[in-house]
């Protein structure tokens, strides 16, 4: 049982992670969060 849930969360964390990061590059088209600087994106970052 517990490989079991070992192997959920790793897909699990494979998904989010791509979805964030092909989401980043998407990121990029939304008016509002190009003209951020980096401190506030790194921000946003974090508190995700």
């Amino acid at each position: 049982m517990k490989s079991l849930i070992t192997i959920a969360l790793l897909v699990l964390s494979n998904t989010f992670m791509t979805l964030a990061w092909y989401g980043h590059l998407k990121f990029s088209e939304w008016k509002w969060f190009s003209k951020l600087g980096l401190v506030a994106v790194v921000l946003i970052s974090w508190g995700i």
